[in-house]
């Protein structure tokens, strides 16, 4: 199955990007992945292990879209939402979109990712042989079908929250239904325009590209993905020129032609021929999590203990998927993040890699929005009729929570940002990996060897293998610039 790139929703922070280093060959910083917005109160303390404290992507001004998640203390400001800057900057009433305009260069971008024959090459799926990715739900045109328990984007985008429709629609003529590849009910969605809201049509864009793009062949997804002709582009030059009554025609069409192809079956035997999820689609299914239970109460995020480990920032969607190819994460092993925040990375792992996940959070409003996001995620797999690893969202000292201490004894890939964590926090880490599995590999942004080679105690030089390596800009939400991190063995 192909797929097609997608920009990332995070927006840096003016400041950090003004402080921009230079890195080969990065256009415009503003558009890095997912870096967040939020700025930490205090820099020292403010960046710590990006999963572990409340801090959630979509806090600010996101940019692109890049779902990462935090982990313990990294603190920067949390995100808002994760749609692309352009994509949020005005209502599509107003100017259309540039990214999508016909004409345009990003236009002629938009075509060569929707050609069937450049969507391979720019595919990066991790094949797994021993996955099966259709969920145990998924409805395939036969039998009832319960109805999916979502939080529908017209919930938490709506003119009830002082949106204003778009598309020259009346107020009475916003509302529509949209289709998911799992199931036979839909999500409804308000086609309006809000600061910070869920953008109704460019959603429901994107999720057409993705279904015709990943579930479909190259001939079956034609009617949805021709560039002069297909659904898709109905829909986008609906979009440029205002006509909602335009855009809601080619979504009816859309909507009929995903019901036959499921009650054919033909869904469901495509998803059983796959054998891994595209990044991109795995990102994009987080943000739509993230966007309806996180966003709405990002604020929360930002109460965290300052000039302590529990800290918040992030690891955006890049940078985990990075993590997950250099570890070789797959379906059959498991994957641990210490100081998981609102959740997302340990659900990246679930999705994209189909393997055993486990997150563990101390900070109480963090761990809150990641059972939300738990919740929302479950039932979003099914509407996607997709099948994840199991998921392990656990509250507390990740030194002295149980089930993360077992978890931990069978890990094949830990994940810690320690990046502002205290050295006697580092150094119980160490401790803590004595139990760890020879082979096992431990991520982190700082290494846990000494650097004074004469230091007392140095546990780590003798349990570990350190590899130091570097990432670009647009990796983490607490600054535009790259960095360095550490992929330790267990010896």
């Amino acid at each position: 199955m192909s797929i097609f790139n997608q920009k990332s929703k995070f927006r840096v922070q003016t400041e950090v990007r003004k402080i921009k280093q230079p890195v080969e060959k990065k256009p415009k910083p503003t558009t890095t992945p997912r870096a967040s917005s939020l700025q930490p109160p205090s820099t020292s303390s403010a960046r710590s292990t990006p999963r572990a404290s409340p801090i959630p992507p979509h806090v600010q001004a996101p940019k692109r879209k890049t779902s990462p998640d935090v982990s313990k203390p990294c603190s920067s400001p949390p995100r808002k939402r994760r749609q692309p800057a352009s994509a949020r900057a005005s209502p599509a009433a107003a100017t259309p979109l540039s990214d999508s305009e016909p004409g345009s260069d990003d236009d002629d971008d938009w075509r060569e990712r929707l050609d069937p024959n450049k969507r391979a090459k720019r595919a990066r799926t991790v094949e797994d042989p021993d996955r099966r990715l259709r969920h145990p739900r998924l409805w395939s045109g036969r039998g009832g079908d319960e109805r999916p328990a979502i939080v529908h984007a017209a919930d938490v985008a709506s003119l009830k929250d002082k949106c204003q429709p778009v598309m020259k629609l009346a107020r009475d003529e916003v509302g529509v239904q949209l289709r998911y590849p799992g199931s036979k009910h839909m999500e409804r969605y308000e086609l309006v325009w809000g600061k910070d809201k869920i953008d109704g049509a460019l959603d429901i864009m994107k999720v057409v590209r993705f279904v015709a793009s990943t579930y479909l062949t190259n001939e079956q997804a034609k009617p949805f993905l021709d560039q002069d002709t297909g659904i898709h582009r109905r829909l986008e030059k609906s979009k440029n020129t205002q006509d909602g009554r335009g855009f809601k025609a080619a979504l009816e069409e859309y909507n009929s032609r995903i019901l036959a192809l499921q009650e054919q079956g033909v869904i469901a035997r495509n998803i059983d021929s796959m054998r891994g999820i595209p990044p991109e689609l795995v990102e994009f299914i987080l943000d739509q999590v993230y966007d309806r239970t996180v966003a709405p109460k990002v604020d929360l995020l930002t109460k965290y203990e300052n000039g302590t480990d529990n800290v918040y920032g992030e690891l955006l969607h890049p940078f985990v998927t990075d993590i997950f190819d250099r570890t070789k994460l797959s379906s059959g092993k498991v994957f641990v993040d210490l100081g998981s925040g609102a959740g997302s990375v340990t659900l990246q792992a679930a999705l994209e890699r189909g393997c055993e996940s486990w997150g563990c959070e101390v900070m109480e409003n963090a761990c809150n929005l990641a059972e939300a996001q738990q919740r929302e995620f479950a039932e979003r797999c099914r509407l996607w009729g997709l099948s994840s690893g199991s998921v392990h969202l656990e509250r507390g000292d990740f030194r002295k929570n149980e089930g993360t201490l077992e978890a931990l004894k069978r890990a094949d890939v830990v994940l810690v940002n320690n990046q502002a964590f205290t050295s006697q926090l580092n150094d119980h880490l160490v401790n803590m990996f004595l139990d760890l599995k020879v082979g096992c590999k431990i991520v982190s942004l700082k290494t846990f060897v000494h650097d004074n080679k004469i230091a007392e105690n140095d546990v780590a030089s003798s349990i570990l293998e350190v590899e130091h390596l570097t990432y670009p800009e647009g990796y983490v939400s607490w600054t535009g610039a790259g960095g360095t991190f550490c992929i330790s063995t267990r010896k």
